[in-house]
């Protein structure tokens, strides 16, 4: 049992125990996060903000600059998904779950390839290409930097972009010594697919009326 526990958070202890409550924190607001959305619900943004927040913190002060930059960018498009998701579109109805148009995929595609070329000037400057976890965080970035744009315009696409993203933070936080963190994504994937799902059955829901 002992040697199951430290091979999970034995990274731990170096780590202040304010540090450790911050991150299981965030990683809570971050569930509470992704369970909001995946019910539509606008709680999703505020209780991001949360997360994102206290991660950009965290992960600042860990010298995690791929990482910082997606919780960043996060806190920020958050603001606009507020915006976007209470905006009336009409006289009684506000912004609905719909699919990417043709435009929106062409523009989605620009800002992958625009992300994938800051990070990668970003890392230069700050001398961050050491391994092979930095190329990583570079395709990370991009696919979460999609993944939440398309989100904030309700797009139901953007959960593709959250499962594939998840998929591949949770042995990468875990190789970075971020336990919680990893748990959090792990989490994280399921919720997707089941937030794919949910607003698949709003978008067909709302087509039909």
């Amino acid at each position: 049992m002992t040697e199951i526990f430290d091979f999970f958070f034995a990274q731990y202890q170096g780590y202040s125990t304010s540090d450790i409550a911050l991150e299981i924190c965030a990683v809570i607001f971050g569930f509470l996060s992704v369970w909001y959305s995946k019910q539509n619900k606008i709680w999703v943004f505020p209780t991001g903000m949360i997360s994102t927040a206290i991660f950009v913190y965290l992960l600042l002060k860990w010298e995690l600059l791929g990482d910082m930059m997606i919780n960043g960018y996060y806190f920020i498009m958050s603001l606009y998904g507020w915006y976007v998701w209470t905006r009336k579109v009409d006289d009684t109805h506000v912004t609905q779950i719909t699919k990417t148009t043709p435009k929106e995929k062409k523009l989605a595609i620009s800002i992958f390839i625009a992300t994938l070329i800051f990070v990668y000037f970003v890392y230069q400057a700050f001398d961050k290409w050491i391994n092979w976890v930095a190329y990583i965080d570079t395709v990370t970035t991009a696919i979460f930097f999609v993944g939440m744009w398309l989100m904030a315009k309700r797009k139901i696409e953007n959960w593709l972009f959250w499962i594939i993203g998840n998929l591949i933070s949770i042995p990468l936080y875990f190789y970075k010594g971020f336990t919680f963190t990893s748990f959090q994504y792990f989490g994280f994937t399921f919720i997707a697919i089941f937030g794919y799902f949910a607003w698949k059955k709003n978008l067909y829901k709302n087509q039909s009326t």
